[in-house]
Formats: structure tokens, C-alpha cells, sequence
């Protein structure tokens, strides 16, 4: 075995600690998970919660363009307002509606272990290319679905 097997604990809190550095210098982080063979790509924020806002969310993106997507958002909440379940509005090209993540601590488990089990979410579901949204019988957004990990607050 590599040490890192031998030694999982030690890696967890290395990572950790590269992420408390990240939050310390710009607020929050994103931690992302690349799609596979059981599940599509997802990324939530690290940070959020120490200022009293929920961790947000993101499923069925590239990791890439679910961090740029999530640093903008934790941008805008950070700086002006918070959006409320079943608002809808646009980060750069990609069409957003706002669910609350009904078991947080079950998904960010990074932000769970940092702030303990009591944390809130958001989850920015996306609408795909025609304007569909993953709960339409025809939404037809990425390879591998877009888990929506709530309720929506205003269905159509």
C-alpha cells in the first residue's frame, strides 16, 4: 500500500488545511468531485457558514465551470444579497433556480466536518440549453442527470 492508504486520517487533515488557508485568504472554497461511473460531476463552497449563509451547491457540471459558476455566486452573496429558494436568475450564460439542499450535511461533507452538522444549503440547479429544467421530463442538460438534492420552493 502507498502511504496515503496507510494513512487516510493525515491526508483528510492535510486537505483540510489547505482549504482553511483558501477560506482565510478569499472566504470560502470549492471542493469538487469529478463525474463516476455512478455519479455526474458536483462542487459545493467551504466557507460560507462561519458568516452566517448557507454552503452552495452545484450538480451535473464539468468541475471547472461549476467552480467558476459557484466563485461568482459566493461572490454575489458575499457583496449584496442572499437569493431565496425558487428565485431564478443568471451567472454568466447558465439560467439558475435556487433549491434548499434538504440534508446538507449528508452532501458537503468537507463543510460538515468543518462547521459540524448544522450547516444549510442551496443548490444552483440549471436549466439546459432549451431552458429545461432537470425536474421536465424533457430536460436533456448533461450526460448523467443533474441530482437536485432539495424541494423546489415554486414549482411552474
Amino acid at each position: 500500500m502507498c502511504w496515503d492508504c496507510d494513512h487516510p486520517a493525515d491526508r483528510m487533515e492535510e486537505h483540510l488545511a489547505t482549504l482553511r488557508r483558501c477560506i482565510d485568504a478569499r472566504g470560502w472554497a470549492v471542493q469538487a468531485m469529478d463525474r463516476d461511473r455512478a455519479h455526474p460531476p458536483w462542487a459545493y463552497t467551504v466557507g460560507l457558514s462561519p458568516h452566517g449563509l448557507p454552503e452552495l451547491v452545484v450538480t451535473g457540471l464539468p468541475v471547472l465551470e461549476a467552480g467558476r459558476l459557484l466563485d461568482s455566486a459566493a461572490d454575489h452573496v458575499v457583496r449584496t444579497c442572499l437569493p431565496s429558494p425558487g428565485d431564478r436568475f443568471t451567472v454568466g450564460d447558465r439560467l439558475l433556480e435556487v433549491v434548499r439542499v434538504a440534508r446538507p450535511w449528508a452532501h458537503l461533507l468537507v463543510s460538515a466536518r468543518l462547521y459540524g452538522e448544522g450547516i444549510s444549503a442551496l443548490q444552483l440547479a440549471h436549466a439546459d440549453a432549451a431552458g429545461r429544467w432537470p425536474w421536465d421530463r424533457s430536460y436533456s442538460g448533461v450526460r448523467g442527470g443533474q441530482p437536485v438534492l432539495g424541494i423546489r420552493a415554486s414549482p411552474d
